[in-house]
């Protein structure tokens, strides 16, 4: 075991600020990324857990979010063109106003859900795959309607209520888990139940086209295939690409890409100056266990890899509380219906990030071992 690592452990408690500051810089980028992350991905949980493998979209869409202008109904029979496309359906997604009807006691529920609308057959492409067979059996009585669990609360009802959606009663005949929402819930309903609510589409312009090909392996050749043959009307997309671009795009855009960007400042600067106070601390406090190093031959040169290794020491447990602090941040967000998301284009720039911060706080503080000198040992 290495002096630097041997120090840090046995005189951890000298060293523990400064690994709570990088933790806590850590732990406050990582929550409000993954914040958003998760706001995309619960707007994109209906894409990521559908059973085709490649989505049309508008030709200058970046993610799922640019669909909404639609695209002409006419690209469908154009896409079932290609040999490889066994299935095509529009990805139909309205809204509409909610409002329950309260028990003695409970209050009412005036808010917005958004309606997915769905063909209530086993294997369909526009079924989720995680969805049970009870489930689809329930989403074919007329009025039936499927929430997620976590916004049942806040929907103020439960497995059984009636509810008015659009100003039409609703029954709740079902609960889902994946798909929480922190603004607008997602619910679930059939082509038959949104025509009789008035909220299905069958004009000339529909949304996000799914499409299901033969050979899932094949489906990057298949993309590259179709939009050679667009003709610029339209861009398809894997599934994983479409999810990917959408997180990188909610990241990019702009007060978000500021919140994080000032996050990020805010969590270096507290991560640079504790760390490097309490690392200086820490060394003068030890500075004539270095004087006595240096009394016995150990060169300046040699004493200042030590610090530095030191504060890679620190830099790793910080990492590491970082990483259970993570964890029980993600556990109550997701028991209290939070959705958070935690991608390794983030975590890893963070990761590196805290480790910077540490060494470079070690490397701040190499003044300090200039005060260890061999002579105040006789004092």
């Amino acid at each position: 075991m290495s002096l630097a690592l041997s120090t840090l452990i046995y005189e951890w408690r000298r060293y523990l600020a400064a690994v709570i500051a990088l933790a806590v810089a850590g732990l406050l980028v990582l929550a409000m990324t993954g914040m958003f992350m998760g706001l995309t991905k619960t707007f994109s949980a209906t894409v990521d857990h559908t059973p085709a493998q490649i989505l049309i979209a508008p030709p200058d869409a970046t993610d799922l979010f640019d669909s909404r202008s639609g695209l002409p109904r006419r690209v469908i029979p154009q896409i079932y063109s290609n040999p490889s496309i066994v299935d095509v359906r529009p990805l139909n997604i309205g809204g509409a106003p909610w409002s329950n009807f309260p028990k003695p006691g409970q209050p009412a529920k005036d808010t917005f859900v958004i309606l997915v609308i769905v063909n209530p057959v086993k294997g369909d492409i526009t079924i989720p795959i995680d969805f049970s067979d009870e489930l689809i059996q329930a989403l074919r009585e007329p009025y039936a309607i499927i929430v997620d669990k976590s916004t049942l609360g806040k929907l103020g009802v439960q497995v059984g209520d009636k509810a008015k959606v659009a100003n039409q009663t609703v029954w709740v005949r079902g609960v889902t888990t994946g798909y929480p929402s922190m603004f607008q819930s997602m619910t679930f309903i059939s082509v038959q139940t949104a025509k009789l609510l008035r909220q299905y589409n069958d004009g000339d312009r529909v949304g996000t086209i799914l499409a299901k090909i033969n050979d899932p392996t094949q489906e990057r050749a298949v993309v590259d295939q179709l939009n050679a043959a667009s003709k610029g009307q339209y861009k398809a997309w894997t599934r994983e690409d479409l999810s990917h671009s959408s997180q990188m795009s909610m990241l990019s855009d702009g007060p978000i890409a500021v919140m994080i960007g000032f996050a990020v400042v805010v969590s270096a600067f507290i991560g640079v100056v504790i760390t490097w106070q309490t690392l200086q601390g820490a060394i003068l406090a030890n500075i004539k266990e270095f004087a006595s190093l240096r009394a016995l031959g150990v060169s300046m040169r040699r004493l200042r890899l030590v610090v530095m290794e030191l504060s890679f020491w620190v830099g790793i447990a910080g990492l590491l509380l970082t990483v259970g602090l993570t964890a029980l941040v993600w556990f109550i967000a997701i028991t209290s219906g939070v959705p958070l998301d935690f991608p390794l284009f983030v975590d890893i720039p963070v990761a590196l990030a805290l480790l910077g911060i540490a060494i470079l706080s070690g490397a701040m503080s190499l003044g300090v071992l200039k005060k260890s000198q061999p002579a105040d040992l006789l004092r």
